[in-house]
C-alpha cells in the first residue's frame, strides 16, 4: 500500500482555476489538492509544480528511489520530452501519468505522450478526478 505519494505537475498547471476555465475548470490546483489531502489522510501526499523541465526532472531523480508513488502530469512536455520519459524509465517508484483534459480530443500534436509509455498506468480526459484515480491506482499497487 503507498504511504508516500508525490503529485507532480509540469507547465502551466499552476494557472488551473485561471486558465481556459472552459477545459480546465475555475479550481485552483492548491484548492483541489487540499481536498484530495482530507480524502486520504492514511497518505503522506506531497505537491510539487514547476513550468522548468530540468526542475521537473531534478524532482523524479530526487525522490523516484524514496517513495511509494508519484502521479505526474508534464503538461505540454508530455509531447516532446524524451528527457522526462528517460527519467520516468530510470526510477524504481511507480508512475501514474494523468491529463485533466483528454489530450486525444484535441490538437493533433497533443496526442503522442512519451511518457505513457513508461508509466504504469495513464489517467486521461478526467478532470481533476483524475488525481483521484492515479492514487487508487498506486494504492492498489
Amino acid at each position: 500500500m503507498a504511504s508516500e505519494i508525490l503529485v507532480l505537475n509540469g507547465p502551466n498547471l499552476n494557472l488551473l482555476g485561471v486558465r481556459e476555465p472552459e477545459i480546465y475548470g475555475s479550481e485552483t490546483f492548491e484548492q483541489f489538492f487540499i481536498k484530495l489531502k482530507a480524502e486520504y489522510p492514511q497518505i503522506d501526499l506531497t505537491y510539487f509544480q514547476s513550468n522548468h523541465e530540468g526542475a521537473l526532472i531534478d524532482k523524479l531523480q530526487e525522490v523516484g528511489f524514496e517513495i511509494d508513488g508519484i502521479i505526474f502530469n508534464p503538461g505540454g512536455y508530455t509531447h516532446t520530452s524524451i528527457a522526462l520519459a528517460d527519467t520516468v524509465s530510470a526510477i524504481s517508484t511507480p508512475v501514474v501519468e494523468v491529463h485533466i483534459s483528454n489530450i486525444y480530443e484535441r490538437e493533433l500534436f497533443r496526442h503522442h505522450s512519451y511518457v505513457k509509455a513508461v508509466a504504469v498506468s495513464s489517467i486521461i480526459g478526467k478532470g481533476l478526478d483524475g488525481y483521484r484515480e492515479a492514487v487508487e491506482v498506486l494504492l492498489a499497487g
